[in-house]
Order: C-alpha cells, then sequence, then structure tokens
C-alpha cells in the first residue's frame, strides 16, 4: 500500500510570471518516452509482478522503494507545470466572479504550444508529453527476469537524464529549472542504484559507464543544494519499517560516483523533508473553480472548522 504526504519532494520557487509554453516543455518530464510516467509504471508493475521475493529481498526492495519516490517525482512534475501555467502566487487574485466573459479573456491561449492544456485541463497537468501526445502503456516494461528489467530501468534513468538535462536548457524560469535540478540529482541516484544491483548479480561493473550520459552535475547551479546536502548518496525506503534490505546494495561502503562529492552510500528509513504545495490561484471566468465560487469557498471554510 501507500502513505500519501501532503508535501512535494523538493521545494519549489514560485513562477516569475505565466509561462505557457515552458509548461508544455516541462510536460515533456511528465509523459515523454523517458519521462516520470514511464518510470513509475515500469517500476511500479514490475515491484507488483516481482518473483521470489522473499528470497531476492535486496533487488525487490530496491525496485519498490523506487516506485514509492517515482510517485512524489511524477507528483513535482506536475505542480511545476500547474504553476507555470497558472504565474506568480497572488493570493486573493481568485476573489470575485469571473466578470464579462464576451470579449475572448483568453484570446492567447489558443496560440500556445499545447493550447489542449488551457482548453481541455485549465493549465493542469496530464499524462502527456511536450507535444500533447498521450503517455501509454507500451512504454512499461516488466519481463519477470531480474536482470533483464534491472538493465532495463538502468537504461530507462539514463535516457531520463539525457531528457531532463535538454528541458533544462530550454527553459529559463526558476521553477522549471528546480525542477529539472532535483531529477538530475535523483535520476543520478536511481541509474547508480540499479547499476550496483547489477553488479552484485552479474559481477560487471556498469557504473564505470556512468554518468551515462556525462551530465556534469556541478555545472548545473540547480544542483548544488542537493549535493551539498548529499542527496546523491541517498536512497529512502518511503516506509516506516520496510525495504531496508536494499542497503545490501546501496551501502556496506559503496561510495558516491567520482564525479559527485565524497561520501559513502546510505539508505534513510522514511522520506525526505520536502517543501510546501504552492497554492494555484482560481480563475472564475475559466470556470475554475467555478465562474462565481463565494459559496463554494464559505462552504469549505465552514467544513475545516468542524474538522479542528
Amino acid at each position: 500500500m501507500f502513505m500519501r504526504v501532503d508535501k512535494l519532494q523538493a521545494e519549489l520557487p514560485a513562477p516569475k510570471k505565466k509561462d505557457p509554453n515552458a509548461a508544455a516543455a516541462l510536460q515533456e518530464l511528465l509523459g515523454g518516452k523517458y519521462g516520470e510516467m514511464s518510470t513509475l509504471g515500469n517500476y511500479m508493475f514490475q515491484s507488483f509482478n516481482f518473483r521470489s521475493k522473499d528470497k531476492l529481498k535486496p533487488f525487490y526492495s530496491l525496485v519498490a522503494s523506487i516506485t514509492a519516490e517515482e510517485l512524489g517525482h511524477v507528483e513535482l512534475v506536475s505542480n511545476g507545470v500547474a504553476m507555470l501555467n497558472n504565474g506568480p502566487d497572488m493570493p486573493g487574485a481568485d476573489e470575485g466572479d469571473g466578470g464579462d466573459i464576451s470579449g475572448a479573456p483568453f484570446e492567447a491561449m489558443k496560440d500556445i504550444r499545447s493550447a489542449a492544456s488551457f482548453f481541455s485541463h485549465a493549465g493542469g497537468s496530464v499524462p502527456v508529453n511536450s507535444n500533447s501526445m498521450s503517455w501509454n502503456a507500451d512504454m512499461v516494461t516488466t519481463t519477470g527476469n531480474v536482470v533483464f528489467d534491472l538493465l532495463h530501468n538502468f537504461h530507462l534513468e539514463c535516457g531520463a537524464r539525457l531528457h531532463k538535462l535538454r528541458v533544462y536548457e530550454s527553459l529559463s524560469d526558476p521553477t522549471g529549472r528546480e525542477v529539472c535540478g532535483y531529477l538530475l540529482v535523483r535520476g543520478s541516484v536511481h541509474a547508480h542504484a540499479y547499476a550496483l544491483a547489477l553488479k552484485k548479480i552479474t559481477g560487471v561493473s556498469l557504473e564505470q559507464f556512468l554518468p551515462v550520459p556525462n551530465i556534469p552535475l556541478d555545472k548545473i547551479p540547480e544542483c548544488q543544494k542537493y549535493l551539498n546536502e548529499g542527496s546523491h548518496r541517498r536512497l529512502y525506503t518511503f516506509s516506516p519499517a520496510d525495504y531496508k534490505e536494499m542497503s545490501g546494495i546501496w551501502g556496506n561502503g559503496e561510495q558516491a560516483l567520482p564525479t559527485d562529492p565524497p561520501g559513502e552510500l546510505t539508505v534513510v528509513d522514511g522520506m525526505p523533508e520536502g517543501g510546501k504545495i504552492h497554492q494555484l490561484t482560481g480563475i472564475p471566468s475559466a470556470f475554475t473553480p467555478d465562474y462565481a465560487p463565494e459559496e463554494m469557498y464559505e462552504i469549505a471554510s465552514k467544513l475545516y472548522q468542524k474538522s479542528r
């Protein structure tokens, strides 16, 4: 089962401006070939279908714990997309009704790169790529062969890192760049973890190929705080008591990659501290959450007070 916490895995800065085209670019990290929906789908179904879990506990625990992290990555990218579509934090901007909607208040939306993100989703995120092509289950590989699946996962993480770097290089807004910076560090961890798992099974030192592709994280400003705090050396169990067995793979004196700050790899019980989820301002004229939402707000306020 999964437990949900009302925080993001990383703190995202508010966007400087509304930028739906930047949001469309970030969608590639959600529903693209190497996006977070792909990593989540692969690891989740591999963990569900894993054979001989008890006998192969360290390998099962590795895939299962990374599955939980990938759920948070889907959430992180989704929030980044919605924030870029929404624009700067503006408390109170959603008060009042939608005003006069007869004068094409959203005329510019017909010219944005992914018009469906507004017309169908009101600026929200969905599992599509940067061209609004739907993510699909054909991108999920679960063969039942542990070595093959781990090798596929290694390939997937390496592709995802290249994916993220290219999107990063296309963005200037701090929200999108922070998403990419955090995920570049965590993607490096996952690629390294799968390489070490393959080394334990096959004796082949795949980590000698890393980083693949050669991405110098020390040259990416948004990666620095995560490297400085040691995020590149940590895997989280995302559980209060389970999945600790993966320390046999991610631990036992194994060291960080040569291009990263030095230190021993560690398994951390639980999850990262995380950061707040930004409030997305309502747009009454787009009927989100409604044209005249005052009554909704009043009802919600009363319900909130009763829950205290």
